[in-house]
């Protein structure tokens, strides 16, 4: 009786296992779309150009292929390292044997715990628990919001599960559903149960994917690999759904900030960026969980197999951002209250230091002083009703406020060709705005930005967002 009792639960245990692999996967199914459909099929494959004059691919990075991480993200220009050919043969030969035991380490470190914290929602074990759970986030995806899945086939050869819930033929309010919501899950995040449901609720038409080995997906995880996954899923969205950049959004909850970031800087064209419950730098958030003894070697490993800066293309993307910080986020943070810190620092929610360090690049005359400490003030209050109280206390008049950035854009934009040109999104950062100002004045500013730039939600970091709570950024 027990040897039938235990064939009957490895049975179980396989088909369990042969229906997270194949039927809540796309194992077997053909390629939807590949990267590199246009040049390689002439724009057979994405209808681009066909019909109203669209350009499928609109700047030139996207069209010559996605960087991934740049040199210096994986540490090659650290301080300390030597360049090929600026020492003799055997000093460099004998600094990289030194270097050796620490890159194995790395390496090992990395690959076993680092992964497994950093990209939870690949192991296994938890895609065969949540099964069911994704089962039937598939079924309703497709049955009340008639969604389409795609396998998308990324530049490295990974495999990309997506679904695609279309709303053009009826935008409902406000014609949400004309604009593309692209949704980053994060590190443990399916779109079956993810971010997703936010703007899918409040009626846009929305597309998700899933990290590598996540779902259908395949290849291992890692930043170039999502860096490449949110690639290929932003060229279908343009090629082969057709929607013009303008009118498609990039929204990056957590650790999918990072992908929502690397991929509006490369399409710098797309409509708008919207950074949910995110960090700035991924180190300050892995020493906290790690021992203060393994610091080194954390920040290592981090910098050379998990370097998930957002800060950095956050301030390269010229277009319109939104930042919701989560009122009871804890994995979002460290030790200590929000301060002014330089670039990098270590302490308070980094969700704070990702809205000071935007604020400082595109505006560096204006939070050089008071306007940085008055932000800062403003952080610290820790709820809206305490923000609201605060923007009320410094007076910050609305209209003026906006009258000023509307008359400096104008000047701006009535300069020579040849003072800069402007994008998309008008004239390019940083703004010199704020010389000349009274230190009230620049406070003023400073909070007024401030607060159109982040909204703080009462939530928690892994509860899902309310549909209302989903905003797309403010226009000046």
């Amino acid at each position: 009786m027990c040897v039938v009792c235990f064939v009957k639960a490895l049975v179980h245990v396989f088909r369990l296992y042969l229906a997270a692999s194949c039927s809540s996967g796309l194992c077997g199914r053909p390629v939807d779309f590949r990267w590199d459909a246009v040049r390689a099929g002439g724009g057979a494959g994405g209808g681009a150009g066909a019909g109203g004059g669209r350009r499928a691919l609109t700047c030139a990075a996207a069209a010559a292929g996605l960087w991934l991480v740049l040199g210096g993200a994986r540490g090659g220009g650290a301080a300390g390292r030597p360049r090929g050919g600026a020492r003799g043969p055997a000093l460099c030969l004998l600094l990289q044997l030194r270097e050796l035991p620490g890159q194995l380490a790395c390496y090992a470190l990395a690959h076993s715990l680092g992964r497994w914290l950093v990209y939870p929602g690949s192991v296994s074990l938890m895609a065969r628990a949540l099964l069911p759970l994704l089962q039937r986030g598939q079924e309703r995806l497709v049955e009340r919001y008639g969604g389409r899945r795609a396998k998308l086939a990324a530049r490295d050869g990974g495999e990309i599960d997506a679904v695609f819930m279309d709303r053009r033929a009826r935008p409902g309010r406000g014609g949400r559903g004309l604009r593309l919501v692209v949704c980053c899950e994060g590190n443990a995040g399916f779109y079956e149960m993810g971010c997703l449901s936010a703007p899918l609720e409040a009626g846009y038409s929305v597309l998700g994917w899933h990290h590598a080995r996540v779902g259908g997906g395949s290849g291992a995880p890692s930043p170039e690999h999502d860096a490449n996954a949110v690639d290929v899923a932003v060229r279908f969205a343009l090629q082969r759904l057709r929607f013009p950049p303008a009118h498609v959004v990039l929204y990056g909850w957590s650790i999918g900030a990072f992908t929502a970031a690397r991929a509006a800087v490369t399409y710098p064209e797309l409509g708008a960026l919207v950074l949910d419950a995110s960090f700035d730098d991924l180190v300050p958030l892995a020493l906290k969980v790690m021992p203060h003894s393994w610091k080194g070697l954390v920040v290592r490993t981090v910098r050379e197999h998990f370097h998930l800066d957002v800060a950095a293309p956050l301030c390269r993307y010229p277009g319109p951002v939104l930042l919701l910080r989560r009122s009871r986020s804890a994995a979002a943070g460290t030790p200590g209250p929000p301060r002014p810190l330089p670039a990098g620092g270590g302490e308070g929610n980094r969700g704070d230091e990702l809205l000071l360090r935007l604020l400082r690049h595109r505006y560096p005359a204006l939070m050089a002083r008071e306007g940085l400490a008055a932000v800062t003030r403003w952080l610290r209050a820790g709820s809206p009703a305490r923000e609201a109280a605060l923007y009320a206390r410094a007076r910050v008049d609305d209209e003026w406020c906006l009258a000023l950035l509307r008359s400096y854009r104008a000047r701006r934009e009535a300069e020579p060709p040849d003072a800069g040109a402007c994008g998309p999104h008008g004239p390019p950062f940083p703004w010199r705005l704020g010389r000349g100002l009274s230190a009230r004045r620049r406070r003023q500013l400073a909070l007024f930005l401030a607060r159109r730039h982040l909204r703080t939600v009462d939530a928690t970091h892994c509860s899902p967002l309310e549909p209302e709570d989903f905003q797309l950024p403010w226009r000046l």
